[in-house]
């Protein structure tokens, strides 16, 4: 299943043709690319919310870039409710990650449990790779963090895992953060 150097996030959505999805776990992360962002919403309540802004630029154009070129792009979120703090500074930027073009959708973790979903966070792309993101106990990116999985039958489960998610979920604009 997996391959020894897999590509960079950014190289497979480059090579998108049609679609990337992304099935999301977790009630917190804790990667570096956040943790200022993070610290400060905690100590403020204020969170970067501008999409021109570093943190969020690079983000926004990928995006834009993808789907200028027709790849419709999803994020479905699994959360506990109440949410976690982390789920919250989430939702609060969500705003940006629709603005760029994705659509982002909110599954409250107990309507998910007669659904059978993998047991890691991936991206899957064209329907054809699966890029799985693996993390600590503690929401820190594991070593190695990511692997590429092509093999169809896998690739295949879990795409149809995050449609599944996908269908039963609330749209971000109508979901309420309990």
């Amino acid at each position: 299943m997996p391959q020894n150097e897999p590509p960079r996030f950014d190289e497979l959505l480059a090579g998108a043709r049609r679609s990337a999805i992304h099935l999301e776990m977790r009630d917190g992360y804790a990667v570096p690319d956040e943790a200022d962002d993070y610290r400060r919403w905690r100590e403020t309540g204020e969170r970067d919310v501008d999409p021109a802004s570093p943190y969020w630029a690079p983000w926004v154009e990928m995006v834009r870039a993808a789907a200028a070129r027709g790849v419709v792009m999803r994020r479905v979120r699994i959360v506990s409710e109440p949410v976690s703090d982390y789920i919250r500074y989430e939702h609060a930027g969500t705003t940006v990650n629709a603005f760029a073009g994705e659509d982002v959708r909110w599954l409250p973790r107990r309507q998910a449990a007669s659904l059978l979903v993998p047991a890691v966070d991936g991206w899957v792309f064209d329907d054809e790779q699966l890029l799985l993101n693996h993390f600590t106990g503690t929401g820190e990116w594991a070593e190695p963090a990511l692997e590429l999985c092509t093999d169809p039958a896998i690739v295949t489960a879990y795409a149809s895992a995050a449609e599944t998610v996908w269908a039963r979920a609330v749209p971000h604009h109508q979901y309420k953060i309990r």
